[in-house]
């Protein structure tokens, strides 16, 4: 079993890491040239980036090729599912690929702009997530077959609003983060950057290719990032995930 995933808080890695087999990193993957991957059962552990699929995600699938007998797909989110998995189905359609199962799983949100993560962790303990992820896991272990349900049409144009918004903000999203004199130019942002956007001279210097996935932010050490209105100091990172898996799985050099 080969599973790709996406990670930047370590949310996805932790689903990947429970279902097991081969994990492979999207942002790694995509450096690649041109491959056919199979498999006799392949996954895809994913976020959901404002009710849709993260255009790194769209990029690696648009690449690559997919064979396997089983395909799966489990979405991370932290409010609402909304399209985000319908969205990703219609993308698998596009690779040839028939997804036989997916799911979607509520998590710790870390949209900073939005939550404040001291809420977040207070609502975890409700939300079930590792008996979640067994349910998730014994789904796919027994090969079980399972679909998104319809998307109301309301919903459908509350996302595309949604989509519309979140694409005019791109590419100069980065210009809505600063960095206070905390920063120690240790580079972590930089590595833990899936889109190699970002270098580290005498400053934190952004390229306006930015996924808007929030890493530098979440993971710096001390803290120094910050984006505009965000609602809370605090930052997140999965509690079972190290920064050093997350720099492996997303580190461009």
């Amino acid at each position: 079993m080969k599973i790709f995933y996406f990670t930047t808080t370590g949310n996805c890695l932790y689903i990947a890491k429970n279902i097991g087999g081969e994990l492979l990193s999207i942002p790694q993957m995509l450096k690649q040239e041109k491959i056919n991957f199979k498999d006799d059962v392949i996954g895809f552990v994913i976020p959901c980036y404002g009710f849709d699929v993260p255009a790194i995600v769209r990029k690696f699938m648009e690449k690559h090729s997919f064979e396997a007998d089983y395909f799966f797909a489990v979405m991370s989110y932290g409010n609402i599912l909304a399209t985000g998995l319908s969205e990703f189905e219609k993308l698998a359609n596009k690779s040839n690929i028939k997804l036989n199962y997916t799911n979607g799983i509520l998590m710790v949100d870390n949209y900073l702009p939005v939550f404040k993560v001291e809420d977040q962790l207070a609502k975890a303990p409700g939300r079930k997530i590792d008996e979640h992820i067994k349910i998730i896991v014994e789904d796919i272990k027994n090969k079980r077959e399972n679909h998104v349900e319809k998307i109301s049409m309301g919903m459908k144009i509350f996302s595309a609003i949604i989509h519309k918004y979140n694409k005019s903000l791109k590419p100069t999203i980065d210009q809505k983060f600063s960095i206070d004199d905390n920063c120690s130019n240790c580079e972590t942002c930089a590595k833990v950057c899936p889109m190699n956007n970002i270098i580290v001279l005498q400053n934190v210097e952004y390229q306006h290719n930015c996924s808007f996935c929030l890493a530098c932010i979440h993971n710096c050490p001390e803290k120094a990032i910050h984006i505009k209105g965000e609602k809370s100091a605090s930052r997140f990172r999965n509690e079972h995930i190290t920064l050093k898996e997350i720099i492996t799985a997303n580190q461009n050099l």
